[in-house]
């Protein structure tokens, strides 16, 4: 299977071993490995028929396992190639997931893929996890997807002694997609290459409801790496930074494995360090991107498990306000499935920074009723500042569903002194709410056009049934 310069290995199970089929291009049906604590290895040879930067996918799921139940959220396979740790993979729930991992530059030749069922760093030791649909890819220097690759960081678990286990990363803000994003340098035929990880949450920084309001979900969202490369697509020396505490931009100084910088999860909220000492390792595939006119959260709308994860680990932590007619109207976060998730595209004309500022909210009102929901729950602190496109929440009373929304509005709200900025609305989308089952429904929102809001005229429904 050649999907351009890359070689695809489908990997299938032929009485009762693993291996890869003699003919990488032909059509097989995958096989289905299990590992648990009583079978903890699998091995699956497989060839390389070009030398490159490895890529794996596959198919997992942990029956009996639950990211929303305490002592048996996960399981854990550690991935190695050829006696080399490439990177773990938290395992929740029953349902097969498709998953996207990187196991480093890999020679031409045959491999051998070792699947370990972790027992230290397994909540739920007595579950097994079922792995199928594997096969690995190379990507050599005349795929352009090669150097993005290539420079992606190794990313490590934390240990925060006040946090819990030396293994937190399997029961707590677990990383779980990572992207690339490329922009143009400074230096002519340069370009900078920045890496972005989603947590499934924070357990510091910024509190729940305001995620909420202001991010449009609780998960965690940082750029962790970022690199200048040449005309040659090599690294520039010195230019690489990383995100470091506080949100701090520092220069890299740690290790690298081959090109790939080593960084650590070193803070509550997710920051990096560049010394590592965690014992879990997350090397996941950097090649999704964003699209330059979606928020960040694109990446959650097309993994849409994201939201599932993001939900459960809420209500396991006890962060869910107690179900009840009026829990629209408290800023406390409810049921994940009582918001209408949506974006904002905007522009601010005059003072939009410091301690006075001017920023949007949403507003829904439902059919027959005159009570406007507002995404900042009126705490003007919690409104979008931000240009980009922008995610945000409205929290509507349990049980509405799409066909229940009349009306959605956009609202400028001053914080601090009015600074008299106005703020060009010019797109809203998305405008989803989760199923039954947490992951997003059907999109409602697709309005697109030129709202002015100003001191005198601060309201303007823009979308209407």
């Amino acid at each position: 299977m050649r999907i351009g310069h890359a070689l695809a290995v489908v990997v299938v199970l032929i009485g009762g071993s693993v291996v890869a089929p003699a003919d990488p291009a032909a059509a097989h049906p995958a096989g289905q490995v299990a590992v648990s604590s009583r079978r903890s290895d699998a091995r699956v040879p497989f060839v390389v028929g070009r030398p490159g930067e490895a890529l794996v996918d596959l198919r997992a799921a942990a029956p009996g396992t639950d990211w929303a139940t305490p002592g048996a959220e996960s399981a854990v396979v550690s991935i190695s190639v050829d006696g080399r740790y490439a990177t773990d993979l938290v395992v929740s729930g029953a349902a097969p997931l498709a998953r996207q991992l990187a196991l480093g530059r890999l020679r031409a030749g045959v491999h051998v893929l070792r699947l370990h069922f972790a027992t230290d760093r397994s909540p739920a030791a007595a579950a097994t996890v079922t792995i199928d649909r594997l096969h690995v890819s190379t990507y050599d220097k005349r795929d352009p997807r090669h150097q993005v690759l290539r420079f992606a960081p190794i990313m490590y678990g934390r240990n925060l002694a006040e946090l819990g286990s030396p293994y937190q990363s399997a029961t707590t803000d677990m990383p779980l997609i990572a992207w690339h994003e490329s922009v143009p340098a400074a230096t002519p035929r340069h370009t900078v290459m920045t890496y972005s990880l989603i947590w499934s949450n924070e357990d510091g920084g910024t509190n729940t409801p305001a995620l909420m309001a202001r991010w449009g979900r609780t998960t965690d969202i940082e750029w962790t790496y970022s690199v200048e490369l040449d005309e040659h697509g090599d690294r520039v020396p010195g230019s690489d930074t990383y995100q470091a505490a506080n949100h701090q931009t520092l220069h890299f100084g740690g290790t690298y494995e081959g090109d790939h910088p080593l960084l650590e999860t070193c803070t509550s909220n997710n920051n990096m360090c560049d010394v590592v000492d965690d014992p879990m390792r997350f090397f996941l595939s950097t090649l999704p991107t964003r699209p330059v006119d979606q928020p960040r959260e694109y990446l959650m709308d097309t993994n849409t498990w994201t939201y599932q994860i993001m939900a459960k680990e809420m209500i396991r932590e006890g962060k869910i306000e107690a179900p009840g007619p009026g829990t629209a109207a408290t800023p406390e976060v409810s049921d994940q499935r009582n918001y209408l998730y949506a974006m904002v595209k905007k522009t601010t004309q005059g003072v939009n920074s410091g301690t006075s500022w001017v920023g949007v909210a949403l507003g829904v009102r439902l059919a027959g009723g005159d009570t406007v929901y507002l995404s900042n729950h009126v705490d003007p602190t919690w409104s979008i500042q931000r240009d980009d496109p922008a995610a945000t929440t409205v929290e509507l009373p349990p049980g509405t569903t799409p066909d229940d929304i009349a009306e959605v509005s956009v609202h400028r709200v001053a914080v601090g002194a009015d600074t008299g900025a106005t703020v060009h609305v010019t797109h809203l989308g998305r405008g989803f709410l989760p199923g039954g089952n947490y992951l997003p429904g059907p999109a409602l929102l697709d309005w697109t056009g030129d709202v002015e809001l100003s001191a005198a005229a601060p309201t303007a429904v823009v979308w209407s049934r």
